[in-house]
């Protein structure tokens, strides 16, 4: 049976896989169906050849295959369109075609003489553009013509198209202000001509010739009147390139090329997170190298290591989501895309570990009212409703909402009674309280229950081979998670070169869990028989934190040379409390454990293990200068200071005959500098190369003290990075090759005797390459891959043996998504993926007592859509591998990775 399954999923894959390739090769070859005229529906329009129109750069098969409908035919030296457009209307369409009088549906054809074009060709002028409609015989009459918003529209009757290789044409931004050309048939004979402009409608002057009809046009000029039903015209070829998206405000704290940031940024745009059906963080951020994760809590919270640094800290819209307690898993159903940056931030976020920070960034309200509604369901009881809904609240839309909503439940693979319910509400507010001034409001609430689970400890030197589901805890195990956000964003434009922007959050975090778990102070896992010594544990936790950035942006030149600035102010304060009860409890034994047979207990349970408040204030101070020396040469200068404090009180612990700790109580204040220094040197347009030093800073954890309570001086670090950046496919595919040597001092550990406190390991370095590479291949084929060679060891530690690496760091880990979808034919629409993801092996504590293997996951995707409806089937684990992701705590269980999993999906836009 087993052999049977392995046998059916390498089938899904080969077919998944030969799909891809057998359509790529034929898809450009296939005939287009009639297509409703443009008036009916709303078109999104993609190039199937290279943006600069050579089939050259594609390969053998498709640059042999017939042209298609959208690779338009342009005159010899006449510049190729550079992007394709995507024509989205804002309200429903209004369009109507002007006809002659005579002319009406179901209107007589038979004996009227029909005039063919048989080619369209384009020709720049020095006022405009020439649309020239050719004829094998006869003259073309003059048409008729109506203006719609920002489109030209010319209807020729008893006219037939056939061109040499497609059925329709298309020029994507074939002149400046002009944004699409389109010659198409309409039924009964006819042939539309629509000239899209920018910003305005074009004019043209019409005039017949011997073989045909030339067009003379001019750019329209943009009128400041607005109507319900403007048609919006993006370029998606210049903008929305799918997988690739060119800016970051992570990087900087402004709107900022990547190409131009000399640190590695990485962003997965929404597209991926939608191709690939993610849920959880950590389904995302496989696609990112050197990123994997880390201790999870019991599986009740997300942690990540960068570059072999633990402790990432998990930023939304620059803000901090967590500083001390468990803050569940993120959400992601309100993002529009997620950074990377790898590498020292303190300058830009204060006190972050030196591999980098993952920002999380939202969707906000439009003016265009629109909706989605969708649903995923799949293996072990899953479900997922989601709602996306935006639009004006007023006729001006100068007020805009959104709100994301999100229920989840699960009945997980492991054996446990305690089912994932998930609750998820996010509205946004935007008020255009002037011309030049923004304010957003936002909210969020999130109540998540979902099992603890400390997964399967391990058995001397590796993780033994039980069963998948089997657990070591009780069924009934819980942590539960309730977190509320609120907060603002303010914007002032001074003028078009000064900005002055206030943000605002506050942040309160409620968690608690019961859990049944391995306990080192009774004994833990005997090696011989397999009993484990158990103690019941009730744990609850709250935080509230208040966050604000004021910071001041301007552009301006001394002489010849450019500056961006940014002045920022930051404060941060947050306080915690947090109690831990420890009882003991039945035992049971790793290769049979009779679970559900321990009672569980009243609360209070019998002895406190942990009882303490903290508080951390923080003040910061910061300078950036973007310079741009030459216009292939950029300089980034930058430093920030901070001021923080943090105190703790702890009360006594005493647990007779084990443990008796005085009641403790500490407190520090210190002052850090953080630089940046960076450059960037563009050869050509193209390729960037970049070095950088930057310094970081980061208090250790604001619960986080050793035995005697007192706290650790803050972990300080410094990177040096070198790397190039290249934009390759005019700019569709991004791909960044980067080397980095990181050292950090002071890093806290947990202590080897007791697991609720911390011990300083010393110093840790990490040193490696990371490569990346996103965007588009060709049409409808889009990649996001990387690879992370890494070389992490821990350094002079009193606890632990030099030499030794960090726990869940892989020296190698690899990445590989990609997808393609059909673009035209009856199959457009129809897409595949395949994705492969590689972990390499790790150690599972400080102290590397234990290994994780290695793995190799793959996963799978099929989807369709059509018009306003999605429908798809994404498969993980095709291979039903078993594998680990993380060691977890000490020796407590390495967290388990999911089986074979089918997830479906339906969403619908309107």
């Amino acid at each position: 049976m087993n052999r049977l399954r392995y046998e059916a999923r390498l089938l899904i894959l080969l077919m998944l896989a030969g799909g891809q390739l057998a359509i790529a090769r034929t898809v450009f070859a296939q005939v287009l169906p009639d297509e409703a005229p443009l008036v009916d529906q709303p078109i999104t329009v993609k190039p199937v050849a290279s943006a600069t129109g050579d089939a050259s750069l594609l390969p053998t098969e498709i640059a042999a295959a017939p042209s298609t409908a959208e690779q338009p035919q342009s005159a010899p030296g006449y510049p190729q369109p550079a992007a394709a457009i995507h024509l989205e209307r804002e309200s429903p369409p209004t369009l109507q075609l002007g006809q002659p009088e005579t002319s009406a549906p179901g209107f007589a054809q038979a004996e009227t003489t029909l005039t063919t074009i048989t080619n369209v060709r384009l020709e720049a002028t020095d006022t405009g553009l020439q649309v020239i409609l050719e004829t094998a015989a006869g003259e073309l009459p003059v048409p008729t013509s109506t203006v719609t918003n920002n489109a030209l529209i010319a209807e020729l009757e008893n006219t037939v198209l056939a061109l040499p290789d497609s059925d329709e044409f298309l020029a994507f931004e074939p002149a400046t202000d002009i944004a699409l050309v389109q010659v198409s048939a309409l039924p009964g004979n006819r042939v539309q001509v629509a000239i899209t402009g920018v910003d305005a409608a074009p004019t043209a002057e019409f005039v017949s010739t011997a073989t045909g009809l030339t067009l003379s046009v001019l750019p329209g000029i943009a009128s400041v009147v607005e109507t319900d039903d403007a048609l919006r015209v993006a370029v998606t070829g210049a903008d929305d390139r799918d997988y690739t998206e060119p800016n970051a405000t992570t990087g900087t704290r402004t709107d900022t090329p990547l190409i131009d940031i000399p640190q590695s940024i990485q962003v997965i745009p929404e597209t991926v997170l939608e191709d690939q059906q993610v849920v959880r963080l950590n389904e995302a951020l496989r696609n990112a190298p050197g990123v994997v994760q880390g201790n999870t809590f019991g599986g009740s919270s997300e942690q990540f290591v960068i570059r072999g640094f633990a402790g990432a800290a998990i930023l939304q819209d620059g803000f901090r989501l967590d500083d001390t307690v468990t803050n569940g898993f993120r959400e992601t159903a309100n993002l529009e895309q997620i950074e990377v940056l790898r590498g020292p931030a303190s300058i830009l976020f204060g006190n972050v570990e030196p591999g980098g920070v993952i920002n999380l960034v939202t969707k906000q309200p439009l003016a265009t009212p629109a909706a989605e509604l969708a649903t995923q369901f799949g293996s072990e009881g899953f479900v997922r409703p989601r709602l996306d809904v935006t639009g004006p609240l007023n006729q001006s839309g100068t007020v805009r909402y959104r709100l994301n909503t999100v229920y989840e439940r699960a009945e997980g693979f492991r054996d446990f009674e305690t089912d994932t319910n998930r609750l998820f509400f996010a509205p946004v507010v935007a008020v255009d309280l002037g011309d030049r001034t923004d304010l957003i409001l936002d909210f969020q609430y999130l109540n998540d229950q979902r099992p603890f689970d400390r997964g399967i400890p391990p058995l001397g030197d590796s993780i033994p081979d039980v069963p998948r589901d089997t657990i070591t805890g009780e069924p009934t195990d819980f942590a539960r998670v309730q977190n509320t956000g609120v907060g603002y964003r303010l914007e002032h434009r001074f003028s078009d070169q000064w900005q002055l922007r206030n943000r605002f959050r506050y942040g309160e975090v409620n968690f608690r869990n019961r859990r049944t778990e391995l306990s080192e102070l009774l004994g833990g896992l005997n090696p011989v028989t397999g009993d484990i010594a158990r103690a019941i544990v009730f744990n609850e936790s709250s935080l509230q934190s208040y966050e604000a950035q004021t910071e001041l942006i301007g552009e301006f030149s001394t002489g010849s040379i450019n500056h961006t600035l940014l002045m920022g102010l930051d404060l941060f304060f947050a306080d915690a409390d947090i109690f831990v009860a420890t009882e003991p409890t039945l035992p049971v034994n790793l290769f049979n454990p009779r679970i559900g047979r321990a009672p569980v207990p009243d609360l209070p349970l019998a002895f406190t293990t942990g009882d303490s408040t903290s508080s951390l204030s923080r003040v910061g101070l910061l300078v950036q200068d973007q310079i741009e020396l030459l216009p292939e040469l950029n300089l980034l200068l930058g430093g920030r200071v901070d001021f923080f404090s943090q105190s703790s009180t702890s009360a006594a612990i005493v647990i007779p005959g084990i443990v008796n700790n005085p009641a403790s109580e500490g407190d520090q204040s210190q002052t850090a500098f953080s630089p940046r220094v960076g450059i960037v040197y563009q050869p050509i347009e193209e390729l960037a190369l970049y070095a950088s030093y930057s310094r970081a800073f980061q208090p250790n954890t604001l619960t986080s003290t050793t035995i005697n309570g007192d706290f650790l001086d803050p972990e300080e670090s410094e990177q040096f990075e070198v790397g190039v950046k290249a934009d390759l496919l005019e700019g569709r595919l991004s791909a960044t090759l980067s080397f980095f040597d990181i050292s950090q001092t002071n890093v806290a550990a947990a202590d080897p005797t007791n697991a609720n406190f911390v011990v300083p390991i010393g110093e840790q370095t990490s040193q490696g390459m990371e490569l990346n590479v996103t965007g588009e291949i060709l049409p409808g084929w889009n990649v996001i891959a990387g690879l992370s060679l890494l070389d992490a060891e821990i350094a002079d530690s009193p606890d632990f043996p030099d030499g030794a690496t960090p726990p869940n760091v892989p020296d190698t880990s690899a990445s590989l998504w990609t997808t393609y979808e059909i673009q035209s034919g009856d199959l457009a629409g129809l897409g595949f993926g395949v994705g492969l993801f590689y972990v390499g092996e790790r150690q599972g504590d400080e102290g590397n007592s234990f290994k994780l293997d290695d793995y190799l996951r793959t996963d799978a995707a099929l989807y369709y859509r059509r018009d306003d409806v999605r429908l798809g089937l994404n498969f993980r684990n095709l291979f039903d591998i078993r594998y680990f992701e993380n060691g977890g705590l000490a020796r407590r269980g390495a967290t388990v990775g999911e089986p074979f999993t089918v997830v479906g999906s339906v969403s619908i836009s309107f």
